[in-house]
């Protein structure tokens, strides 16, 4: 399957992995990018040295393409800008911010960029800076989420923008490739299945918590100070909601998931921690490996999508 996306990342499928902070680290970015897809490394909260550790182990494994997420709040957001275009990454995703201010500078090192939006506005003022592609997220996606749906805001944003868009947000499976592709993308992110590979570091009481999950088991914190975050229910959102309803301050808020995704992550606290993680957990049913998952998924999204042009 050929799309802009697969030419220009060079890769052998329109698939990529989503940066998750924590999770995805060189593990499995090269996991992914040896399946054919393309694996990101999450930066996160990271320092900037840690960040360039994880490329360099990266390229160690792997001669595949891969990319690095970089959230643009991150205090040494400055310093991981400039050690993507030191060690030559292949892709820059961006997230919570705009990254117009690295552009010359990633360009000039022969980076794509391809940030995460969730409007029509973002796309098109990324398009503007020079952004390659972007990433249309929707809010049915695992952590921070903006509040248009992926079926809504993809079509919205290929329409709006020249640029090649890939869609997020409730995609695990070849259906959701193949409805994506019908909105009109040119490629999908998918983070929360990635979660659970084989390959991914995750402790395994969060794997056990997203294959256990139904359809109704995540829900939203934070709505009302304007940060959403989507996780997988447990005492502590249960706690956050309580407090959120009564008024309580973000800073107050705040001090609950202090390092709450470390604890889930690393220390399989699934009680404190946050369980970072979409809508389409309650697809998510099995532990597989990365190359497993990505052959499944291009195996059923090409066949849907055939099945598709023929009766077109």
């Amino acid at each position: 399957m050929k799309t802009r996306i697969t030419e220009l990342l060079e890769i052998e499928y329109p698939l990529i992995q989503g940066g998750m902070a924590w999770v995805a680290e060189y593990h499995l970015a090269s996991a992914v990018s040896e399946a054919g897809g393309l694996g990101i490394i999450g930066a996160g909260g990271a320092p900037a040295e840690f960040v360039r550790e994880q490329i360099r182990k990266t390229r160690a494994v792997t001669n595949k393409p891969f990319g690095l997420n970089i959230m643009l709040m991150n205090p040494e957001a400055d310093a991981i800008a400039k050690v993507a275009a030191e060690e030559g990454v292949k892709v820059v995703t961006t997230g919570a911010g705009n990254p117009g201010k690295y552009m010359k500078m990633w360009k000039e090192a022969g980076v794509r960029v391809i940030p995460v939006v969730a409007s029509v506005a973002m796309a098109r003022m990324m398009e503007r800076a020079g952004a390659d592609g972007v990433v249309a997220e929707g809010m049915e996606s695992g952590g921070h989420i903006g509040s248009a749906t992926t079926m809504t805001l993809v079509p919205q944003v290929a329409d709006a923008v020249e640029i090649p868009v890939i869609a997020a947000g409730g995609i695990a499976d070849g259906r959701g490739f193949a409805a994506a592709f019908m909105l009109g993308a040119e490629g999908v992110q998918i983070g929360t299945r990635f979660v659970v590979a084989k390959e991914s570091i995750v402790h395994d009481n969060y794997k056990k918590k997203i294959i256990a999950a139904r359809d109704i088991d995540s829900e939203v914190t934070g709505m009302s100070h304007g940060h959403p975050v989507r996780q997988l229910r447990n005492q502590m959102t249960r706690e956050y909601l309580k407090l959120e309803k009564a008024g309580a301050s973000f800073e107050e808020l705040e001090q609950l998931t202090l390092g709450a995704l470390r604890k889930a992550v690393v220390e399989g606290d699934a009680v404190n921690g946050t369980l970072m993680a979409g809508q389409i957990a309650g697809l998510v049913k099995e532990e597989q490996s990365c190359r497993e998952m990505v052959e499944e998924i291009m195996e059923q999204a090409e066949a849907l999508l055939g099945h598709n042009r023929r009766e077109v």
